[in-house]
C-alpha cells in the first residue's frame, strides 16, 4: 500500500475537491504511480483532520475524473494514464451548423485549444446530464442556493466580497444593467459614464430613453474633479463605470483613483453601477469600488469574458440601500431566471477545478496575443494591457477610421471604429482591434501585419 500523505492546496474550494486535486497533482508530479493503492479513507480523514464523508466524497470525485478506481474488497488504485484521461477522439464530432456563426467584432476571450482542457470542459457537460430533467425546470430568479454557495467560493478566491442577502446570479451583465436602470431611472434622466464607454450601455440607455453624459479622463482614468462638476451640473441618476480592463481603452483604474472617485460619490450619495466584466480575467486588479460603497454601489461581475459569451451569467451584488425585491422583480419580468443548465455547468467547472484552468488559459493566451500585437504593430499609437482581449489604436494625422475599415474589410480580425464607443463628443480617428475569439495565431499575425501596413500606408495591395 502506498504511504501517501496528501497536501491540500489551501484554496477556497470545498475540501473534497481539494482532496481530488491533491490526488491529481501527485499523479502528475510522479508521487503517485499507476497501480499504487491509496490508503484507506479513514486514515486519510484522521491525517487531514476532516470527516470521513469528506474524504469519501473526495475519492468519489477523483474516480469521476478518471484518476483512480475502486474495487470492492481490494481498495482504491491509481489508474493507468491511458484510461485516466479522456482522449479527444472520444468527443463527438461538432455539428457544422453550430460552429460557423460568430461576430469577430465582439470582444471575446481566446478560445481553448488544448485537447485535454477541452475534454475536461466537455466532461462537465456529461456530468450535468445526470440532472438534465430537473435542470429544465424553473428555479429562483437569483439562482439556486447551491449555485450561490458555489459562486461564493469562486468570488472569494478572486478577491471579491460576498453578501448572501444582497447577491443574485443573473442571465448576464446586460440583464443586470437593464434591471438596475429600470430601478434607478425615469425616461429623460442623465446617466454619467466615461467619454469612451461600452457600446452595450449606450444601447440600454437608448432603450430606456436616458441621456448619457461623458466625464473627462486623464492618463489615470476618470477625473474626480470632472465627476464632481458633472454631478452638480446634471444631477444624474448614477455613474456607470467599467474600471478594470476598460472596454475599449483596456485601462485599469489604480487603487488611489478608485478611492478618489468613491469619495466623490459618497459626498453626493450618488449610486454607482460598477460593470466589472473583466474582473475574473485580470490578475491583480485593485478591489472594486463597490467594496468601499456598500450602500451605493451595484457590482456586476460578468462570467462570459472569462469562460465564453455562451455562458450568459453574471454575479450581481445589490447595495444595502437598494430595494432587493424590486430588483429581482424587474429581473424576473425581463429574463425570468438564469439558465439552470448554464449554472450547473459553471458550478461543475468551479468545483472540479476546470474553471481555474480555463481562467489560467485565457490569461496566458491573452498575454501571448498582446505581445504578438505589440510586435506586429510597431510604429502605431496603441494602448493595450497584458490580459486584455483588445487594443485601442489612435490613427496618425491624415488617416481616417473609415479608410482603414475599408482596407481591412476582407480580413478576419475584428475592428470597430471609435463611433461605437463615443458618448457625446465627435468621434476621434481611432479603432478598437479585437485579438480574441476563434481566430488562430497565424491568421492573427497576418491580419495584424496587414493592419499595420494599412495604418502606416505601406504598399497596401487591397
Amino acid at each position: 500500500m502506498k504511504q501517501w500523505h496528501p497536501t491540500l492546496p489551501g484554496s477556497d474550494r470545498p475540501r473534497y475537491v481539494e482532496i481530488a486535486d491533491a490526488i491529481r497533482a501527485d499523479i502528475r508530479a510522479g508521487v503517485l504511480h499507476p497501480g499504487d493503492r491509496l490508503p484507506p479513507q479513514r486514515g486519510v480523514a484522521q491525517e487531514l483532520g476532516v470527516d470521513f464523508s469528506t474524504v469519501s466524497r473526495g475519492y468519489a470525485e477523483s474516480v469521476r475524473r478518471g484518476d483512480i478506481e475502486t474495487f470492492v474488497g481490494r481498495g482504491t488504485f491509481v489508474r493507468a494514464p491511458e484510461v485516466a484521461t479522456k482522449p479527444d477522439e472520444a468527443l463527438p464530432l461538432p455539428d457544422p451548423r453550430r460552429v460557423l456563426e460568430e461576430d469577430p467584432m465582439m470582444n471575446m476571450p481566446p478560445e481553448p485549444n488544448d485537447p485535454a482542457l477541452v475534454a475536461r470542459m466537455a466532461a462537465g457537460v456529461s456530468d450535468i446530464a445526470a440532472n438534465l430533467v430537473p435542470l429544465l425546470r424553473y428555479q429562483s430568479v437569483r439562482g439556486s442556493a447551491a449555485d450561490r454557495d458555489i459562486a461564493q467560493g469562486w468570488m472569494q478566491a478572486n478577491g471579491l466580497e460576498y453578501a448572501p442577502d444582497r447577491f443574485a446570479i443573473t442571465p448576464g451583465t446586460h440583464a443586470s444593467l437593464y434591471a438596475i436602470l429600470t430601478q434607478l431611472s425615469e425616461p429623460g434622466q442623465v446617466l454619467l459614464c466615461e467619454t469612451l464607454t461600452y457600446p452595450g450601455i449606450r444601447a440600454i440607455a437608448a432603450r430606456l430613453d436616458l441621456r448619457l453624459v461623458g466625464v473627462a479622463s486623464d492618463q489615470d482614468g476618470m477625473c474626480p474633479q470632472a465627476l464632481e462638476q458633472a454631478i452638480t451640473s446634471h444631477w444624474p441618476v448614477a455613474l456607470y463605470l467599467n474600471p478594470t480592463l476598460q472596454n475599449p481603452t483596456t485601462q485599469t483604474l489604480s487603487e488611489g483613483r478608485r478611492r478618489e472617485i468613491a469619495e466623490v460619490l459618497k459626498r453626493h450619495e450618488m449610486p454607482l453601477i460598477e460593470d466589472d466584466a473583466y474582473r475574473f480575467v485580470a490578475r491583480d486588479a485593485p478591489p472594486p469600488l463597490a467594496q468601499s460603497l456598500p450602500d451605493l454601489a451595484w457590482h456586476v461581475a460578468g462570467i462570459s469574458k472569462c469562460f465564453g459569451a455562451g455562458l450568459r451569467l453574471a454575479y450581481t451584488t445589490v447595495p444595502q440601500r437598494a430595494d432587493m425585491g424590486g430588483f429581482l422583480q424587474a429581473l424576473r419580468s425581463i429574463n425570468v431566471m438564469a439558465s439552470p443548465l448554464s449554472l450547473a455547468l459553471l458550478g461543475r467547472w468551479i468545483e472540479d477545478g476546470t474553471a481555474a484552468e480555463i481562467q489560467a488559459f485565457v490569461r496566458s493566451a491573452a498575454a501571448e496575443r498582446q505581445a504578438l500585437a505589440q510586435s506586429c504593430l510597431s510604429g502605431c499609437a496603441l494602448r493595450g494591457a497584458p490580459e486584455a482581449f483588445n487594443l485601442w489604436i489612435d490613427l496618425p494625422a491624415g488617416t481616417s477610421r473609415a479608410e482603414i475599415m475599408g482596407r481591412m474589410a476582407n480580413h478576419q480580425i475584428g475592428i470597430m471604429p471609435s463611433d461605437a464607443f463615443t458618448v457625446t463628443e465627435t468621434p476621434s480617428e481611432a479603432l478598437r482591434v479585437c485579438l480574441g475569439g476563434p481566430i488562430g495565431l497565424p491568421q492573427l499575425r497576418q491580419d495584424l501585419m496587414a493592419l499595420r501596413d494599412a495604418i502606416l500606408r505601406k504598399d497596401w495591395l487591397g
